[in-house]
């Protein structure tokens, strides 16, 4: 999301005066309390939904180290990155690994636009240091705090109608077995391992390492603007295949949405306003707070203060424009639909969202590529993603309960990382390859060393 399309000091002055006509209303949230299993650590993600109280937290320095660990111990095992995955894939009684101290990139090529890189590179390490070398990834999810194992084990995802998501552009990657053994993977060699490796939810062994394609580093021109939502929506597609990467936020309760456009430039000049993001938050949450009870009266002071004349523009690396920081904490589910479908999709989504008065946070809409990983959302399917949110501290039940069945209702497959509703049995009838995975996993770990309670859940495996 991206700038402030309405500004705190008109929202302040003109929200002041909506409330005293309201007669002081605001909407009412309660924080909800994370699960505080036993244990003698304590882990909490990002948005502090999920939580654990593990047995022992491991940093091994190398690959040797991880195949004696895995090898040494018993018990279950799960990988910890950033923690930004909303879904409880982290939690665990047992063991937690972080694979921070594999950190880097060991080998490239220009000529043949690879890069090799250890699995626990953060990915804004990873573009600063390809950067270094004149090269980049293709393109990048909208925050980069994420290991790129992390990234990769979920099918996170930036936007981009001709772009896939981070995994299809692994090629070859190094897998630590449950046994301790070390499987090297690549289309030549193993080549039924990658495809289900390469989105694997840390359920097949450690990734150690991953060969990714890459390309020479280019410069990014952004334009952000405002639309009427239904002017968006009937644009979406032709915006999606006139752009390199085009998304839109639909800002709730105000009747418009905000484009974001990024293109390559032949520029290496440096243009970057002061970032509104926050402030534009700030201002929907207040708008929320006062008028939250009334949304006609809500939509008609936003639409008031909003000027759809506003535009913003900004050009630099891409890696500095495509992923931005996020402040404010949230919680958030998201969905991949067809993408033929995308549009009929958020457009029950929007009108569920505007049942509930609470809701301020804007809506994401973004297009991907599809590819062929077996778990990948994304699988032969090109794809429009639809992601909703609801600030960490507030109820977001919603976010599954009300807006899970719209996305069922379009096959939707959702974001391994975010919150969702499906089961085994949505799976398995939505991904071809499922069953050919669950063996798969059977025969590396069948012990389920590296499942928790939600990946049991996940696979329909019993305790």
């Amino acid at each position: 999301m991206s700038q402030a399309m309405l500004t705190r000091r008109q929202l302040l002055k003109t929200g002041a005066l909506a409330l005293t006509a309201a007669s002081g209303l605001a909407a009412a949230s309660q924080p909800i309390a994370a699960p505080r299993p036993a244990g003698t650590l304590s882990w909490r993600n990002w948005s502090g939904s999920q939580a654990c109280r593990p047995q022992a937290l491991d940093t091994p320095a190398d690959e040797a180290e991880i195949a004696r660990l895995l090898r040494d111990t018993t018990g279950s095992l799960r990988c910890v990155g950033a923690g930004h995955s909303f879904t409880p894939l982290v939690p665990t009684e047992g063991r937690l690994l972080s694979l921070d101290r594999l950190a880097g990139v060991t080998a490239h090529d220009k000529t043949a636009l690879t890069a090799t890189v250890r699995a626990g590179t953060r990915l804004s390490q990873l573009s600063r240091q390809l950067d270094g070398l004149g090269l980049a990834l293709r393109n990048l999810p909208d925050i980069d705090s994420q290991s790129l194992a992390g990234a990769i084990s979920t099918a996170t995802h930036g936007t981009g109608a001709a772009l896939p998501a981070l995994h299809a552009d692994v090629t070859a990657l190094r897998l630590v077995t449950p046994r301790g053994e070390v499987l090297d993977c690549h289309a030549g060699t193993r080549p039924e391992l990658l495809a289900a490796a390469r989105v694997s939810l840390g359920s097949l062994g450690v990734i150690t390492e991953a060969t990714l394609k890459v390309v020479p580093a280019y410069h990014l021109h952004r334009t952000v603007w405002l639309k009427p939502v239904d002017e968006m929506l009937a644009a979406a597609h032709d915006l999606a295949r006139q752009h390199r990467h085009f998304e839109f936020y639909y800002l709730p309760f105000t009747g418009y949405a905000a484009a974001i456009c990024n293109d390559l430039s032949d520029s290496d000049s440096v243009l970057r306003p002061p970032s509104a993001d926050e402030d534009m938050l700030h201002s929907l949450r207040q708008l929320r707070d006062y008028l939250g009870r009334f949304p006609d009266l809500r939509r008609w002071v936003a639409q008031k203060l909003i000027d759809p004349q506003q535009t913003e523009e900004a050009r630099d690396r891409s890696f500095k424009l495509l992923s931005t920081s996020r402040p404010t904490k949230f919680n958030e589910s998201e969905c991949h639909v067809p993408r033929e479908a995308g549009i009929a999709c958020v457009r029950e989504v929007i009108r569920k969202l505007e049942q509930r008065n609470e809701v301020f946070f804007p809506l994401e809409f973004r297009f991907v590529k599809a590819d062929d990983a077996w778990l990948s959302p994304f699988y032969q399917r090109d794809s429009c993603s639809i992601a909703v949110h609801a600030a960490a501290g507030e109820p977001y039940d919603y976010l599954v309960g009300e807006i899970a069945p719209i996305f069922r209702k379009y096959e939707g497959r959702p974001h391994w990382g975010k919150l969702h509703g499906h089961t085994a049995v949505d799976f398995a009838r939505l991904y071809p390859h499922w069953r050919d995975f669950l063996e798969l996993r059977r025969q590396l770990d069948p012990q389920g060393r590296m499942l928790n309670a939600h990946l049991r859940s996940v696979f329909g495996i019993s305790a």
